[in-house]
């Protein structure tokens, strides 16, 4: 197969492409250029797209002897992705960049660009298994190493994208893919993994989205959930997100002394409600802008679901209507808030997705 294998800059999509390219495909390399103005990347390895992680790619292209370009789609990227987050901060939502780039750019416009180029497949290094179904259908399962484990962010892709994916990786532990790359002669052997946002810069994004938003939502109120007293004031709803205890500068302790979280955003008026921490744990879920795997499901689901790229699974019940899902958890989750992803799982295979849209509390 002509293979475009996405290369970030870091040990694991330089290990899978070295990979796919050993496995008999004609593999060219591509690293996506995101920023529209490069000189506002960081330096170091705080995160990732930064031009030192370019100059990485080029280097580990040039090892594994595979032809290397540079794809800039900085334009979608600011338009899907940072956009996106901007707008769903606004709204009082806890947005995951990272999904929505795989969503929009790494299997959309990426792949979109190289089925037309003639290629059949893009490779990355996520740490994700690929299964052809009883039925011939793709299913997307866990990574053997559960601590790596990248399903999460995955669980936005369809049917048509999974069917021009490799996850060269998902059979792998992460040490021996470092091991493997030393082998290698790859540079990137010992590179540290990236975390943060990638388009904000010094890893502030409280600062960031002050200074984005600071003409939608100029503050207000914070308030008491049972007695309803104003405790506080604060300059940007979007400085918060529920489940967050430090930072609340509310002054004034709890009756009982114990600390307060953010259990509510309010937009609109940008009320933040807070309150004790058992209040947090939320039972169900409305769940909007559904993407499914394969089929979606026609009828109730006893399943298991993930609410955060590194969080736990909970066992729960999922019923499909016209516009999402419901979920019932049968094991209560805590400070889960409307915007981030709800990935439906049955055992190891990814069912789906949905962006959460409400929490219930009984």
């Amino acid at each position: 197969m002509k293979v475009l294998a996405a290369m970030s800059g870091g040990v694991d999509s330089a290990v899978a492409a070295a990979r796919a390219a050993e496995a008999g495909h004609d593999v060219t390399g591509i690293h996506l250029a995101l920023s529209r103005n490069p000189k506002s990347y960081r330096t170091g390895a705080r995160g990732c797209c930064t031009i030192e992680d370019a100059n990485d790619a080029r280097r580990a292209a040039d090892a594994i002897g595979i032809p290397f370009y540079v794809w800039d789609m900085s334009e979608q990227f600011h338009e899907a992705v940072v956009e996106d987050f901007l707008a769903e901060y606004a709204g009082g939502r806890t947005p995951n960049p990272c999904l929505r780039c795989n969503e929009k750019i790494k299997f959309a416009a990426v792949l979109d660009r190289g089925l037309a180029l003639g290629f059949d497949a893009v490779a990355t290094g996520h740490y994700a298994q690929l299964r052809t179904g009883a039925d011939g259908t793709i299913q997307l399962h866990r990574a053997v190493d559960a601590g790596k484990d990248q399903s999460y962010v995955l669980g936005v892709l369809t049917q048509e994208q999974l069917a021009h994916s490799l996850f060269p990786l998902g059979d792998s532990p992460k040490t021996q893919v470092r091991e493997e790359a030393a082998r290698r002669g790859l540079q990137v052997a010992a590179k540290p993994d990236s975390h943060d946002i990638c388009f904000i810069s010094d890893g502030d994004t409280g600062g960031w989205l002050g200074e984005k938003l600071s003409d939608v939502n100029r503050g207000g109120p914070i308030v008491d959930a049972s007695s309803g007293e104003r405790l506080g004031t604060h300059e940007g709803s979007w400085r918060f997100t529920v489940g967050q205890r430090k930072g609340l500068r509310i002054g004034t302790p709890a009756a009982d002394g114990r600390p307060r979280y953010v259990l509510d955003i309010e937009p609109v008026s940008g009320t933040v409600t807070v309150g004790p921490r058992e209040d947090l744990a939320v039972d169900g879920l409305e769940c909007i802008r559904p993407l499914w795997c394969s089929v979606a499901p026609s009828a109730p689901l006893e399943c298991t679901v993930q609410l955060r790229a590194h969080g736990d699974e909970h066992r729960a019940v999922v019923v499909p209507s016209a516009t999402g899902f419901s979920v019932t958890l049968r094991d209560p989750a805590s400070g889960i808030a409307p915007g981030q992803a709800c990935v439906v799982y049955d055992d190891t295979r990814v069912v789906g997705s949905g962006t959460i849209a409400k929490t219930v509390r009984s």
